[in-house]
């Protein structure tokens, strides 16, 4: 029978999953705890970044239905749960990691779907969620300025065309 702690530690960290967006598997052998708060200063307000117990965390991630960790769950191991913007916290994560090569990243999981190491690196070089939708919204409004000029101009080249058609045959008209 499990004991009550450990069943309480395995809930809560099973709701985290749950509730999270992302999360993010690191290995933090060797650094310190003055390292350790810059690192969670670093991941932003939308991410919690947890020391964990391996067995715990593991049975904690099948219970919210994340099998795909099962291999990264060795050695010191430690969690960013993120429920903001993946993107910051992995850009957060990354520049530590180059500054601090005791911080390993191991791996994740964003939006159920397993990530490698390497796909959480290519996730912090994209732009925030806010960039990448300001970006999308001024290629709309530019192709809208486009369309909008287009449909202007036909009219009025349609007026023109049949103003010098008119003074043509007004022209010619008065020649004879």
């Amino acid at each position: 029978m499990a004991r009550p702690d450990k069943a309480a530690a395995v809930a809560e960290l099973a709701d985290q999953f749950r509730s999270s967006n992302a999360a993010v598997l690191t290995e933090y052998r060797g650094l310190t705890v003055a390292q350790l708060k810059t690192l969670r200063r670093s991941l932003g307000e939308d991410a919690q970044y947890a020391v964990v117990k391996n067995t715990l965390t593991k049975i904690a991630a099948n219970e919210a239905g994340i099998s795909t960790l099962d291999d990264l769950f060795n050695g010191p191991t430690a969690v960013a749960f993120i429920t903001g913007d993946p993107v910051v916290s992995a850009k957060g994560l990354r520049d530590f990691a180059k500054d601090n090569p005791n911080l390993v990243i191991k791996g994740g999981v964003l939006d159920g779907k397993a990530l490698s190491a390497d796909e959480i690196k290519k996730l912090a070089d994209l732009e925030s969620r806010e960039v990448l939708l300001a970006k999308l919204a001024g290629a709309f409004k530019g192709k809208q300025s486009q369309a909008a000029s287009l449909f202007q101009a036909l009219p009025s080249k349609f007026v023109r065309t049949a103003e010098a058609l008119r003074a043509k045959k007004a022209e010619q008209g008065g020649a004879e």
